[in-house]
């Protein structure tokens, strides 16, 4: 390079800060596993804290490991803390929970974050066909705490139904379903209404076309969006992680700016692709690292409709 040369590059800026705390599994994709490599992919810098450490998801009926004590979260947090993590911090990402009090422990952090630091609540509690599969108090903790806390919360459609106390079986259904939420209770003051944004991550209604499913999202401001794409025909219902990586790849689009229909438009199209390379390879699992170019360059993508 000659001495005259004046185009130097910019100095460079560190990733933006997230804070995740979610289930582990070390043998698939599943919580941590299926969030934190898409975040990093998209440029961000992830912190992970383990809620559990489990050997595998547990749709496989089978596997070792512990959920953590409450105790051991606490200090894990205060030593990210007393690094100065939290004050960088540009968004926290939750998910299985384990235990109640782990609830607690978020709500804790959630305080000492900046204070316009949004939280995206996947409020993991159960399935359509499985029902609930956490411990009893945790999906109160969702109810009564998170909704009034939570900027954007991920539920899939039985947890919508759980969430809103409504049945749905059309998506005017779902946005009425939204709408509850967001409003929060009948007395609820400016400060105890619900989330500001809901991706409905797995809508399939009387509504939706043959093999196809939806994700809806419902702003407090009364715009809804929705996107449709093909639904796979599975051995099993659903790749376990699924949801984990849908709220990953969506905040990781809404925190880098993009509006709300760009952002769900990037979602649909790199989940479309993840999950077809998955399904071409076979087995049980997210083929997350074969398909890893889909997170940030989706080849296929889908319309936005604004309801």
């Amino acid at each position: 390079m000659s001495a005259s040369h004046t185009n130097q590059p910019s100095a460079a800026q560190p990733a933006p800060a997230i804070l995740s705390i979610q289930s582990h599994v070390a043998y698939g994709y599943a919580g941590n596993r299926a969030a934190v490599f898409p975040l990093q992919r998209m440029g961000y810098d992830v912190t992970a804290v383990h809620t559990v450490q489990f050997s595998n998801h547990t749709g496989y009926g089978a596997w070792e490991g512990d959920v953590f004590d409450p105790d051991h979260l606490r200090r894990v947090l205060k030593g990210i803390a007393d690094r100065g993590f939290f004050e960088n911090c540009a968004g926290l990402l939750t998910g299985y929970l384990g235990s109640p009090a782990i609830g607690e422990i978020i709500l804790d952090t959630l305080e000492k974050l900046p204070p316009h630091c949004p939280w995206i609540c996947d409020p993991v509690m159960g399935d359509v066909g499985r029902g609930f599969y956490v411990r009893e108090q945790i999906p109160e903790f969702f109810k009564s705490e998170a909704l009034s806390r939570a900027h954007l919360i991920t539920p899939n459609l039985f947890e919508l139904e759980y969430l809103s106390g409504a049945t749905i079986r059309t998506i005017a259904d779902a946005r009425a379903a939204c709408r509850e939420i967001h409003n929060g209770p009948a007395s609820a003051s400016k400060e105890q209404q619900g989330p500001e944004l809901i991706l409905v991550t797995s809508l399939i209604t009387e509504d939706t076309p043959a093999h196809s499913i939806s994700m809806l999202l419902s702003c407090r401001n009364g715009e809804c969006y929705m996107v449709t794409t093909p639904r796979l025909e599975m051995e099993f219902p659903s790749y376990a992680g699924s949801g984990d990586m849908t709220s990953a790849i969506f905040t990781g689009c809404l925190l880098r700016g993009q509006d709300y229909g760009s952002a769900l438009s990037h979602t649909a199209a790199s989940l479309f692709g993840i999950f077809k390379t998955s399904f071409d390879i076979g087995g049980r699992e997210i083929a997350l690292i074969p398909a890893q170019d889909h997170i940030t360059t989706p080849q296929q993508f889908f319309p936005v409709v604004k309801l």
